[in-house]
């Protein structure tokens, strides 16, 4: 810490108590009573430094012939301060520090301590000081800033607040390596101007190692707020970077808002944050206040802290303003939270859910909002009603892929009603949605743990899965699942004995054009072999593949058959309870016409999803197999029971 000594005469001062005397051998003939402390002095080394107490005696004298005493209610820094302040009139050696001589500064100047009273008075050797001294150095600008809180009035008007903080303001815009050891000795050995380490003052040529952009965010969150506020804006105003002042605020409100730590990872210690926690009323005002310094830009801050302050100012009943600022900030980035994030508990004093999925429905308005503004609407293309691209990586799909999950996780509260569930699996978009496995997934949750919902119910909210962007595997669950009404299991077997046709189809021309170059590949395998080449690993490794692919393409012969033969089954027992309405219409019909009637009295449209190729050989197998449509006739004559019902 830097000092300065004032004076020459040794410590002539004593305490007894409350009292203070001057032991120089002459009686003191004056008292000076500061806050509850009496001090014994002597009239003359006052009046000659100071022009208050020159005016104070003289009107004391006057009044009164017996004793002189003089009260000082008001002193910047009460009685420490003025034993300080008479000790430099008596001439005794006085420090000045970074912690004392902003007080020294504002009492001086509340006693007019001049050059009129004396060369070389407080006034000017404090101020040098100051300016000289403390306001070159960083540790002693924030030592000098803080104690600017206890005479902030004072301060203020010597302009002293303003001189610290727009030094530290400069220094923190500026390369801390340029400053050297005044800088640095926060964090490491001492430093020559050059940046060299030093060793009692002699260089040991060794370079310092080069601080991070970080180096003062635990220096100035020992202000207080309001100082702190300051200093920010007065960096921003000298340039300093928003990503740079961001990872301050979020340092300054990590050590103040102990809910932020609650969730920091075991590698962060929390040792640094050793001040007590301020009043929930405190807490909750300096959550608003982070609001408001924070900037209104994404990116800036972490997705997750903003997470820990959106729940913190749920548990501090924050403002209304408040909160809606957060969800509006985590919309703009909500692409890079996590299921974690989102699982927010309900604090609200009813307490309907477990989840606060009100809160998440906000936020994701707010993303999506903001998406179609910025012209992310679509990740990729949609032609003749068929999803075009490959939109794993966009912002909108991993949302989407968010939103599942969640709703899978909140699917088993008891409490959570329909039309919420409902209302914000719908709130994203088809186009986000490249397959419909996860909202089926949730929805499947959401239907075993409400098993009293009406049929009504259940078949509005499957209308929300889009049974043509439904996997293979997800098809075949939701075929035997007995949860799902029987409409959209008709469509789901539809789609999946559809996308099975569609798959063979197009392994046939595979294997066609296979087989067609199988004996020239053999030739040239037997020719690379014999000629020992290297390239026959290459095509040995062709073969086996091809082998791997037959015996993918008999696996879903298999299933095909599998499904034809359930047609079969299907089509002969509607023809027994039918009998000529059902035939009538079947044999006025062709194979591709039943398909199309089925399709549209069942409310739903068959995508185009083969080529011109692939649509001759499932036109082929449909006609030859027979069975085709015998699930759709089932699940029809079964719709028209329950209508009679």
């Amino acid at each position: 810490m830097a000092c300065m000594k004032l004076g020459s005469k040794t410590d002539a001062f004593q305490r007894q108590g409350q009292a203070w005397f001057c032991t120089t051998g002459l009686p003191s003939d004056i008292v000076v009573e500061v806050e509850e402390m009496s001090f014994h002095l002597h009239k003359f080394p006052l009046l000659s430094r100071s022009g208050v107490m020159e005016r104070l005696i003289a009107e004391s004298s006057e009044e009164e012939e017996e004793g002189c005493v003089i009260k000082l209610p008001g002193i910047p820094g009460g009685a420490k301060t003025f034993e300080l302040v008479a000790k430099f009139c008596y001439g005794v050696k006085l420090e000045l520090t970074s912690s004392n001589v902003v007080y020294l500064r504002c009492a001086a100047d509340h006693l007019e301590m001049t050059e009129n009273h004396g060369e070389g008075n407080l006034i000017s050797q404090s101020e040098i000081f100051l300016n000289q001294v403390v306001l070159r150095n960083w540790k002693d600008s924030i030592k000098a800033l803080q104690t600017c809180d206890d005479i902030l009035p004072q301060a203020e008007q010597l302009n002293i607040t303003n001189r610290c903080i727009e030094s530290l303001a400069v220094k923190a815009n500026t390369d801390p390596n340029l400053f050297g050891w005044p800088i640095m000795e926060r964090s490491g050995p001492m430093q020559s101007p050059g940046g060299s380490l030093l060793w009692n003052g002699i260089s040991m040529g060794a370079r310092a190692r080069n601080s991070s952009s970080d180096w003062w965010y635990d220096d100035v969150s020992s202000l207080s707020l309001p100082l702190y506020k300051r200093l920010i804006a007065a960096m921003e105003l000298r340039g300093v970077r928003q990503e740079i002042l961001s990872g301050s605020i979020m340092y300054y409100s990590r050590k103040f808002l102990p809910g932020l730590n609650r969730r920091q990872g075991t590698g962060e210690s929390s040792s640094r944050f050793a001040p007590a926690p301020p009043s929930e009323e405190d807490q909750k005002l300096l959550l608003e206040e982070i609001d408001r310094l924070l900037p209104m830009q994404k990116g800036l801050v972490s997705t997750k802290f903003l997470f820990g302050l959106l729940r913190t100012a749920m548990i501090l009943r924050a403002s209304t303003s408040c909160m809606s600022n957060l969800e509006r900030r985590i919309g703009m980035q909500l692409d890079q939270a996590t299921l974690e994030d989102l699982l927010m508990p309900n604090f609200s004093y009813s307490m309907e859910t477990l989840y606060n999925v009100d809160c998440v429905q906000r936020i994701l308005e707010h993303f999506l909002a903001l998406d179609q503004l910025t012209g992310g609407a679509s990740p990729c293309s949609i032609d003749d009603g068929r999803l075009i691209g490959s939109p794993s990586l966009t912002p909108i799909t991993m949302v989407a892929k968010l939103i599942d999950g969640y709703l899978a996780e909140v699917a088993p509260d008891v409490n959570l009603k329909l039309p919420k569930f409902q209302l914000l699996a719908a709130a994203v978009p088809d186009y986000a949605r490249p397959l419909d496995d996860g909202l089926y997934r949730a929805i499947d949750i959401y239907l075993k743990s409400h098993p009293w919902l009406a049929d009504s119910d259940r078949e509005q909210l499957c209308r929300l899965i889009d049974c043509q962007k439904l996997s293979l595997e997800a098809c075949t669950h939701a075929a035997q699942n007995e949860r799902l009404p029987l409409r959209i299991i008709v469509q789901v077997l539809f789609f999946e004995q559809l996308q099975l046709r569609t798959s063979i189809a197009g392994c046939f021309l595979v294997s066609d054009n296979l087989d067609g170059s199988r004996q020239l590949r053999s030739g040239l395998v037997g020719s690379t072999e014999g000629g020992g080449g290297g390239g026959g690993g290459g095509w040995a490794t062709a073969v086996r593949e091809n082998q791997v692919l037959k015996v993918g393409m008999d696996s879903m012969r298999m299933r095909v058959s599998e499904l034809e033969k359930e047609c079969s089954n299907m089509r002969r027992e509607i023809e027994k309870l039918g009998k000529g309405k059902v035939g009538s219409g079947s044999g006025s019909r062709s194979s591709s016409g039943a398909w199309e009637g089925v399709s549209k009295k069942l409310g739903f449209k068959i995508r185009s999803q083969m080529c011109s190729a692939q649509e001759g050989s499932v036109s082929n197998q449909i006609n030859n197999g027979g069975g085709g449509g015998g699930k759709i006739e089932k699940g029809k004559e079964k719709l028209r029971k329950q209508k009679k019902i």
